[in-house]
């Protein structure tokens, strides 16, 4: 059976992020009671024949993210670790142009593609990092490697990463492995995810970059972790602002409480090449000048009617309250978060599909009365809605419902609990913004050397 080439190339491109249910029930809203689950997946199969009508054609082209309206951008980036793109949106915002993108979390993909515009002239999706790097192939050398990243990543000049946090093992590390190694941290980060950006940063060079990562970076494995990141970017070449900052005046950690109704801490490293000089008084203590001045309360970000199942069950309301008890009798601060309208929420976590503890809506349970009086029983906490999260991260405004969330509410708790407050990064890429056209225009003047480390 033939189907029209552009219906099924759509079709298979919305079902990137949706499932044949929902895109069934979408078509229905145009063409009521004429397809099901099974009808569209007999068309990608080539069961049947797909002749999709205009307005059908349409409405499926509704659910693919639109390009956006802005057709000169000022700098083009690449997005590791994507996620659902919450570094990549503040990014945009601030007029740069995404050419490649690097995620493997399948669910994570769905939503990303669903809300981030793909670029067919100018966009590459990844799946695992480690196949553009060829990290994973101890038998290929670093020249051929960093050949094969010029080859298949694209020229960017901004590079961001959200990478995991991995403990570096030296001792792992044989000496055999080690022997004609150019570049230091090829050696003392072998193994883990940050040697992939590392590599990445050393074979495209760009003008500069960020990474974020969550505030025990710092302190993690005994600070060597971290010790290993700053000397590997130092070696490449690039200089980090705020490096020796410490303490209550580090300001490379970033409170997301600044701009949405929610205490999360993360370190975010602002890099600039130290050949280019451009990154003289910057620094991150001036993102507070970006502060809103009327941020969100948590009130504002809440849905006024939601649905039963978001309401803890009296079973496990109870079970949280005397886990709480427990642990406040022993000392320890374990316990549930319930946090009233006008109150900053605990941080969002991946866990939180489990039982939503950190972050639990009052509903007007009165600690005076007894556990069990009929008032505190009705009045039970709730989680929060996925949609009400979306809010909580920066990806809506209040009253919004904009940012597209195809996944099951478990994968997309998960999902907002891993990301980055929105908000936060739009400030950092507004500040980068100036210093990254400067370099970029410095970059063009120079004479490409794409094998030499900045000094």
């Amino acid at each position: 059976m033939i189907s029209n080439s552009d219906d099924l190339a759509l079709l298979n491109q919305v079902l990137e992020s949706y499932d044949s249910k929902y895109v069934a029930e979408h078509l229905n809203g145009i063409s009521p009671g004429a397809w099901t689950r099974d009808a569209v997946k007999r068309c990608v199969d080539g069961r049947s024949a797909l002749s999709l009508s205009e307005a059908e054609f349409t409405h499926l082209q509704n659910l693919i993210p639109k390009a956006p309206r802005r057709k000169i951008h000022d700098f083009d980036f690449i997005d590791l670790f994507a996620g659902i793109g919450g570094i990549r949106k503040g990014f945009e915002e601030a007029g740069g142009r995404c050419v490649f993108t690097s995620e493997w979390n399948p669910y994570a993909v769905r939503t990303y593609k669903a809300n981030h515009y793909s670029d067919p002239l100018h966009h590459k999706f990844n799946s695992d990092i480690r196949e553009v790097t060829l990290s994973a192939n101890p038998n290929v050398s670093e020249d051929e490697a960093y050949e094969f990243i010029r080859e298949n990543v694209p020229d960017h000049d901004v590079l961001l990463a959200g990478f995991p946090c991995q403990p570096f093992s030296i001792a792992g590390v044989s000496k055999k492995n080690s022997l004609g190694r150019k570049h230091g941290f090829e050696c003392d980060t072998q193994g883990t995810l940050f040697f992939d950006v590392a590599r990445i940063i050393a074979a495209k060079r760009p003008v500069a970059f960020v990474l974020e990562n969550v505030k025990n970076l710092k302190s993690h494995d005994k600070g060597n972790t971290f010790r290993v990141i700053m000397n590997a970017l130092d070696e490449l070449g690039y200089w980090v602002a705020d490096a020796e900052s410490s303490g209550k005046e580090d300001y490379k950690i970033i409170d997301g409480k600044h701009f949405v109704p929610q205490h999360r801490e993360r370190i975010v490293l602002v890099g600039f090449r130290k050949d280019l000089n451009v990154h003289e008084g910057f620094t991150l203590k001036d993102v507070a000048r970006l502060y809103p001045k009327q941020k969100p309360s948590l009130g504002d970000i809440l849905e006024k009617d939601v649905q039963p199942n978001y309401i803890l069950t009296p079973k496990l309301w109870q079970y949280l309250y005397n886990y709480s008890i427990q642990h406040k009798a022993k000392g320890n601060g374990f316990g549930y978060g319930l946090v009233k309208p006008h109150e900053v929420t605990r941080t969002l976590s991946a866990r939180y599909y489990k039982d939503g503890s950190e972050i639990l809506v009052d509903r007007g349970f009165n600690p005076e009365l007894d556990f069990e009086h009929k008032k505190n029983i009705e009045n039970r906490p709730r989680r929060l809605t996925p949609r009400e999260c979306a809010r909580l991260m920066g990806y809506d405004a209040p009253g919004e419902s904009n940012f597209r969330i195809p996944v099951s509410d478990t994968q997309a708790y998960k999902q907002f609990g891993n990301s980055v407050v929105v908000p936060v990064f739009a400030a950092v890429a507004k500040l980068m913004k100036d210093r990254i056209v400067r370099a970029k225009q410095l970059n063009i003047q120079q004479p490409r050397n794409n094998t030499k480390l900045a000094a």
